[in-house]
């Protein structure tokens, strides 16, 4: 189940910091390899840092080359929309429940989903397995 989350600007300014803030509210991207959890292996699951909801399985991580974290699939349904943003055309993925930036997914990724959801360190949090 879905559970919306509303906060004015104000508030998300408050609970996040800026480079959060900026990627999330702003549909900010950080510089490639520059991210906390670009070349992370740990286990666990990464969850929306806007939020907390779940979102990827670092069991579904792989290393893309790209300077992002990548995942082969997600934990459960995001949103997503089109983008046409810097000139070309992808598809946008949001958290479901606070509609937050994460980043964007691409259909060249490994087998057997194809996918390549291609997500800013700064939208996520990892959550040790334990």
């Amino acid at each position: 189940m879905v559970r919306k989350v509303v906060k004015s600007d104000e508030e998300w300014r408050k609970e996040l910091d800026p480079e959060r803030y900026r990627v999330l509210r702003e549909k900010g991207t950080e510089a490639p390899f520059t991210g906390k959890y670009n070349g992370c292996k740990d286990p666990g699951t990464y969850v929306c840092a806007g939020c907390g909801k779940e979102l990827f399985l670092s069991d579904d991580k792989f290393d893309s080359g790209s300077g992002w974290p990548s995942f082969s699939r997600s934990a459960g349904e995001l949103e997503e929309r089109s983008d046409r943003s810097h000139g070309m055309l992808r598809t946008e993925v949001l958290c479901p429940d606070c509609g937050g930036h994460l980043g964007h997914v691409f259909e060249d990724g490994p087998k057997p989903t194809g996918l390549r959801y291609c997500i800013n360190s700064a939208s996520l949090s990892l959550r040790p397995k334990k």
